[in-house]
C-alpha cells in the first residue's frame, strides 16, 4: 500500500514537473522544475531497485548537469521577449513531435500490458552481488572500450564548451595574466605629491 502511494504521487510529481519544464516562462524556473524532474524520477528508480540509477541521477544530472544549466540561464542576458517569439514560432512542431512520443509510448505500455515482447524480456538478479556490482563488472570488462569513448567524447564536448566560452568579444575584459607576472614594482603605485587642498586626478597618476 504504502509502495504504491508513493509510486503514483512520484510519478505525478514527474510528469507535472516536466510539463512546467517546458511550459514555465522563466528559464530559472524552468531549470528548477527539471531538477524536480530528476528528484522524482530517483525516487522511481529507487522503488524499481535500479539503486545505480537514481545515484546517476543525483549526482550526474542534479549536483552537474542542473545546476550548470542553472548558472549558465542566470548568467546570460535572456531577451524574454524574443524568447517567447521563438516559442510561438515552433509550438506546432513540438506539438507534433510530442503526439508522436506519446503514441509511442502508449503503444509500448499497451503491448506490455498484454504482455508482448516489452513484459517478456525479464531481467534475472544476481543474488550474490549488488546492483552497483553488477553493472560495474560488465562496465568496466566487456564495455570498457565503449566507456572509454564516451569519456572522451564528453572531453571534447567540455574543451569546446570552453574554447566557445574564450572566443574573443570587444566589450568584454579579460585577465592578462603575463601582463601580471610581468608587472614592475614601479607600476603598481605611484607617489604624488597633492597640493594642500586639492585632490588628486587620474591624470596625476600616469
Amino acid at each position: 500500500m504504502i509502495q504504491a502511494i508513493a509510486f503514483y504521487l512520484l510519478a505525478t510529481v514527474s510528469v507535472v514537473s516536466a510539463l512546467l519544464v517546458v511550459t514555465a516562462k522563466n528559464p530559472v524556473h524552468s531549470v528548477l522544475w527539471l531538477i524536480t524532474t530528476f528528484f522524482s524520477a530517483a525516487g522511481l528508480f529507487v522503488m524499481l531497485g535500479a539503486e545505480f540509477l537514481a545515484m546517476l541521477l543525483v549526482v550526474v544530472y542534479v549536483g552537474a548537469v542542473a545546476v550548470l544549466f542553472l548558472f549558465v540561464v542566470m548568467m546570460l542576458d535572456v531577451d524574454f521577449v524574443q524568447l517567447r517569439e521563438g516559442y510561438a514560432k515552433y509550438f506546432p512542431l513540438a506539438a507534433i513531435v510530442g503526439l508522436i512520443l506519446l503514441a509511442e509510448m502508449i503503444v509500448v505500455a499497451v503491448a506490455a500490458a498484454q504482455g508482448g515482447a516489452a513484459r517478456g524480456a525479464e531481467l534475472i538478479p544476481a543474488t550474490d552481488v549488488s546492483n552497483v556490482e553488477a553493472i560495474g563488472r560488465v562496465l568496466y570488462t566487456e564495455y570498457v572500450y565503449i566507456f572509454q569513448a564516451a569519456g572522451l567524447v564528453l572531453l571534447v564536448a567540455m574543451i569546446g564548451a570552453i574554447v566557445l566560452t574564450l572566443r574573443y568579444k570587444p566589450n568584454i575584459k579579460r585577465q592578462d595574466i603575463g601582463r601580471q607576472v610581468n608587472r614592475r614594482q614601479s607600476d603598481a603605485y605611484a607617489n604624488v605629491q597633492a597640493e594642500s587642498g586639492k585632490g588628486v586626478t587620474l591624470e596625476d597618476l600616469k
